[in-house]
């Protein structure tokens, strides 16, 4: 009786512990890299049901509680990896009222998509995993490998993301600015800064949460593929997105934002090399137009540049004055232009190649790439930045 009982009190610790080790479907305890594949038979915390279930066949379900609703609909930037184009994609609706949908398989990576109901878009009601942006919020799939990607949180040296906020004189009103530091920091130490921006709708904050910028970092340094750097990701949104003359101001008044107040902050705050040398700037469609028209405008400030997702098919007027500089290329210390395979094709495409197309005619150096399996999208912005960009700034190319 005496062996049984310890078998039994033994048995049942060994259950607790694994239960208490095991990552449950979007448990939320550590950053996993599978937070939505269903390990425990757990439901989110309230929430109705599990959605979206990621299957280790990288196939995924989604499910959605709607007994009432007439038509139910997948749509987002998911779409574009499923070979949909802007396709939505019907859901079927069970005698229980629960709308079910199976996609894939899909290639690991992270995919934003929303839910169309009865011509409605909302997020996934059940998906804890969200992005919120200047724009409607919407809800990111993560769909796992064997063991984390290079842009989730292994274990690793990890630098630290600090927010400032601060007074603008530009914009009459309180602002924000995330500042990652490398590990091991030294502030005997001067290092260069990478000014990295947002697209239409985008807050600096999507650059962590979305663009896993510090964590690529992070496993960039590790691997010893990087220069250790800071990265400073100001707020690009300096007038409102749908005001009329959007275009016509928001070059100029970012640019005042960046030497009035950004550039400063950092530079006080941070041991930094203050210098054009020691700067550079990048951004993402809007924030790679803001790099074209306020960075290369603005060498004394930059001497490096990536592109990501934007160009301009007037470049050769638009960016006179930089195309036809003729110590350009003294001035320049790498120019990255990249965008991903999908969006090629696209309008977005044309502007990128415009672009390469210039800087070509007048020799001007730089990199033009085309990679990943995304479009336009977070999923192409990640790749860019770990596979090309980072691993090349301040590498004396």
């Amino acid at each position: 009786m005496r062996n049984k009982s310890f078998f039994i009190q033994a048995f049942a610790a060994l259950f607790i512990l694994i239960t208490m080790s095991a990552k449950g479907q979007q448990a939320n305890v550590n950053l996993d890299y599978n937070p939505q594949k269903d390990t425990e038979g757990l439901i989110p915390f309230s929430a109705p049901l599990n959605s979206p279930e990621v299957h280790d066949d990288h196939t995924v379900t989604f499910r959605l509680k709607a007994p009432e609703a007439k038509e139910v609909k997948l749509t987002g930037a998911l779409r574009t990896a499923l070979g949909k184009g802007r396709e939505q994609i019907p859901f079927n609706k069970g005698d229980d009222g629960i709308w079910i949908l199976t996609v894939g398989p899909l290639e690991p990576d992270m995919y934003a998509y929303h839910f169309n109901v009865d011509g409605m878009q909302i997020c996934d009601p059940s998906n804890t995993v969200a992005a919120f942006t200047a724009m409607p919020p919407y809800s990111q799939l993560v769909v796992h490998g064997d063991s984390p990607a290079y842009y989730d949180a292994r274990n690793v040296p990890h630098g630290n993301v600090t927010r400032h906020i601060y007074h603008s004189n530009v914009t009459k009103g309180e602002r924000e600015l995330y500042v990652y530091t490398p590990p091991g920091y030294d502030p005997d130490k001067k290092y260069p800064v990478l000014y990295l921006v947002g697209g239409s709708g985008e807050l600096p904050s999507n650059w962590i949460y979305d663009g896993r910028a510090n964590l690529i970092l992070d496993n960039l340094l590790a691997e010893g593929k990087a220069v250790p750097m800071l990265i400073a990701i100001p707020n690009n949104q300096v007038i409102h997105r749908n005001h009329p003359k959007h275009v016509e101001l928001t070059f100029d008044i970012f640019e005042k934002e960046l030497r009035n107040h950004v550039i400063p902050l950092v530079d006080k705050s941070y041991s930094t090399i203050e210098s054009s040398k020691g700067r550079a700037i990048s951004g993402l469609s809007m924030g790679g137009r803001h790099t074209m028209f306020i960075g290369f405008r603005s060498l004394d400030l930059f001497a490096s540049f990536g592109v990501l997702s934007a160009g301009d098919t007037n470049a050769e007027t638009s960016i006179a004055y930089f195309l036809n500089d003729p110590k350009v290329n003294d001035k320049v210390e790498y120019l990255f232009i990249g965008q991903g395979a999908e969006e090629a094709n696209g309008f977005m495409g044309a502007r990128c190649v415009a672009l390469h197309e210039a800087l070509n005619n007048h020799n001007i150096k730089h990199e033009y790439y085309v990679g990943g399996l995304g479009g336009h999208d977070w999923s192409t912005w990640r790749h860019l930045l770990y596979y090309r960009f980072l691993p090349n700034l301040w590498r004396n190319k």
